[in-house]
């Protein structure tokens, strides 16, 4: 098979021109996924952020991959690639200007826009409104009470919220912007802590809040507070422009040996996308570091890069199967809802979509797959494979048997991962997961962490599950799945955080491609939202008093109400604006 298909050279440009470093060089004396895992999650493809040459080399080399196993490329245009957009970040445009009192500054001379500013204007007196959110009933730390309506003023906030460390919602500029803006501030001035940087707003992809937003340091900071304090008059001109830049998924596809099953495609995926030099989704906020997602998702990837070459050295399946290396799932699952939006291979008939995210720490043994509930086989499907791998040794190398997995098997379809995109779509999924670790989303995400061993044996589960699927079943009938209907997941899994606070029990739609609002991909059975009439497709466009431009806008809007309270909800539907009413319930 592999003499019908083109070799990839992989010493290709980069998006820059950059030539990719030769996985040669890395990879000597290694085998495996593990191999895979070292160049990925090398400093020289930098976190493989969306949209940079090291998201591109990434791809050059698991395309190099595919095409080495004798996979037929199946994206766009019979290329390995399937192309999409993403926001990368923001840049400053000319024009922006800050004056306090007579003092006029430059820009960067002890202050910057924010990434998420609106391209704005303001004239007004300062306020100083101290850490500048409400916080919870019973957190009162350090709390200064902000005024309800701060119309035709700028107010002047801290950056720190006492009580809070740095990565709390509450300590979030975009959050504090949100909610003065909200209050009517006509722009807002954060002032950073000592010593702290100013943000680079190429880092920034968050939307732009409604007024215009900079951040204040150093010896600047401290003259702010003061003219703050005293209602001193300033002026802000803020100039902001979103940066976009092309991503890409890499399919290929295995084709199958039986015409009648042509269509009963089995889907194995993982994103080789992670978070480049960290900033929004960094657990490290606020340091500029390359995170080489080693675990997140380097090893899944090398998972799908070792199941395609396993299974392609036969025998041959009966039912085809597809090959999706995603990006842009760190940015909210956009390559995986890109790819069901716009399918290069019909997927209408698609028989289970297997996902791999976070494979390379077994620890305890244990290996914990989500979907049971989407097909009642999966169960039994799991467990007598289980059973058979551990009677095989597990590696050529080693001779050393398997022996059993613990196999944590949980409901739910929906997850903060790709699976999640097809089972919307009605299909069976399972996702593969070795548990989160304390360097999740971390520059020491590195592969000498990994346990080698450990992700070999998940790889091999994968792969043996993926064979169950696709045939040929050693003459035995090849069976099917029965999709169950995607059921909303239990709540703090829906994009509403876990803890205290209001319960709504709504389900965003993290990739939908709505200008305005936030469309809903279900609601929770017997939730507030359910009881309110709310359903999937809906467009939530406004949440009691609060304008829902976007995902940030509702989060923020829920977290400032209460258990109890109730709530005018307005949603688009087919075009229509309804108002629905809602009691919000409790998080627990």
């Amino acid at each position: 098979m592999g003499s019908a298909v083109s070799p990839i050279i992989f010493a290709v440009a980069g998006l820059s021109g950059q030539t990719c470093p030769d996985a040669t060089l890395f990879t000597e004396g290694l085998e495996g996924p593990i191999a895979h895992v070292r160049y990925l999650a090398d400093d020289a493809l930098a976190g493989r952020d969306p949209g940079t040459d090291g998201e591109r080399c990434a791809g050059e080399y698991i395309a190099a991959r595919f095409a080495e196993a004798g996979l037929q490329p199946a994206g766009d245009a019979g290329s390995w690639f399937q192309t999409f957009e993403v926001r990368t970040g923001s840049r400053l445009a000319a024009g922006n200007v800050a004056a306090i009192g007579a003092e006029s500054t430059d820009v960067l001379d002890g202050w910057v826009p924010f990434g998420f500013s609106a391209s704005a204007s303001a004239q007004a007196p300062l306020i100083w409104v101290g850490a500048g959110v409400t916080l919870p009933e019973g957190d009162d730390a350090g709390a200064t009470e902000v005024p309800a309506d701060l119309s035709g003023r700028i107010a002047v906030v801290e950056a720190t919220t006492p009580g809070h460390s740095e990565a709390s919602l509450y300590s979030d500029p975009h959050f504090k912007a949100s909610v003065l803006a909200r209050r009517g501030a006509a722009g807002v001035i954060v002032l950073l802590a000592e010593s702290a940087a100013l943000p680079d707003p190429q880092m920034e992809r968050r939307p732009a809040v409604a007024v215009p937003t900079i951040a204040v340091a150093g010896e600047l900071a401290a003259r702010v507070r003061e003219a703050a304090h005293q209602g001193t008059s300033a002026s802000l001109i803020t100039a902001v422009e979103p940066a976009y830049a092309q991503a890409r998924n890499v399919v290929a596809l295995l084709p199958g040996t039986d015409a009648a099953r042509a269509g009963e495609v089995v889907i194995v995926g993982a994103h080789y996308d992670h978070l480049g030099m960290g900033g929004d989704g960094s657990l490290e906020p606020g340091v500029t570091a390359i995170h080489n997602g080693a675990d997140d998702n380097a090893s899944g990837t090398a998972g799908l890069i070792e199941t395609a070459r396993r299974l392609a050295m036969g025998p041959a399946p009966e039912r085809p199967v597809l090959f999706v290396a995603f990006s842009g799932e760190e940015k909210g699952l956009l390559g995986s809802a890109w790819f069901t939006d716009h399918p290069t291979v019909a997927i209408d008939r698609a028989v289970a979509m297997l996902n791999m995210d976070m494979i390379g720490r077994l620890r305890d043994n244990t290996l914990t797959i989500f979907g049971m509930a989407t097909a009642p086989e999966w169960e039994g499907l799991l467990t007598d494979l289980n059973t058979s791998l551990a009677m095989v040794p597990a590696s050529a190398a080693t001779g050393t048997d398997a022996g059993l997995l613990n196999l944590a098997l949980m409901p739910d379809g929906y997850g903060p991962s790709d699976h999640s995109e097809f089972y919307a779509e009605g299909i069976p999924v399972l996702h593969f997961f070795t548990n989160t670790h304390g360097e999740y989303h971390r520059p020491a995400d590195d592969w000498q962490t990994l346990d080698g061993e450990g992700l070999e044996r998940v790889t091999r589960f994968v792969t043996a599950t993926a064979r169950r699927l696709a045939g040929p079943q050693q003459g035995a009938v090849l069976g099917s799945l029965t999709p169950v209907a995607a059921q909303p997941p239990a709540p703090g899994a829906e994009g509403e955080s876990r803890g205290y606070g209001p319960y709504f029990g709504s389900i965003p739609d993290m990739a939908a491609s709505v200008e305005y609002g936030v469309r809903l991909s279900g609601v929770r059975e017997d939730s507030p939202a359910a009881r309110a009439g709310l359903q999937a497709g809906d467009v939530l466009v406004r949440f009691g008093d609060v304008e829902v431009t976007d995902l940030y806008a509702f989060t923020y809007a829920l977290r400032d109400a209460r258990p109890g309270d109730r709530v005018d909800v307005v949603i688009e539907r087919e075009g229509v604006r309804y108002t629905f009413n809602a009691v919000l319930g409790e998080r627990r």
